[in-house]
């Protein structure tokens, strides 16, 4: 018997699979525990829309992400820092400064987590910061840190 998974199962297939199944199996285990629907013209149909309009939503998803890389590219975020002799900052820049900076000063709201600091900043002066927008798409955003 031909059915669609709903959930991935171990040892069966993945979420969205169309497997041949024994009936048995399927009406004794799939079906009883909503693993599996028959693979009915009405039910593939609904898959098959279901995946066209994921993946639509992927395409928009990477575009607006490489947009946005745009704009983060060609911005400067200024932060200011209580500094020591020589330039030192007490303390150093975090992600979750860079973040509340860059929706204060642009009005850019992305979470801290996808914000990544290659190198400790402990000085005054300019550094790049990498944002993680999309799985394939990273944006380098400048930081000028200056003095109170």
């Amino acid at each position: 018997m031909k059915v669609i998974l709903l959930q991935d199962v171990k040892g069966v297939g993945k979420k969205d699979q169309i497997i041949e199944a024994s009936d048995g199996y399927v009406r004794n285990f799939l079906m009883p525990k909503k693993l599996a629907v028959e693979a009915s013209k009405v039910n593939v149909t609904a898959l098959e829309t279901k995946k066209r309009g994921a993946e639509k939503q992927r395409v928009k998803d990477l575009e607006d992400a490489r947009a946005m890389k745009a704009l983060l590219e060609s911005k400067t975020i200024t932060i200011a820092q209580k500094t020591g002799e020589g330039g030192r900052l007490f303390g150093s820049v975090t992600n979750k400064e860079v973040a509340q900076a860059l929706s204060d000063q642009e009005g850019i709201d992305i979470d801290r987590k996808k914000i990544t600091i290659p190198d400790v900043i402990k000085k005054t002066g300019e550094h790049s910061v990498d944002v993680r927008l999309h799985t394939d798409v990273a944006a380098k955003l400048q930081l000028m840190i200056k003095s109170l």
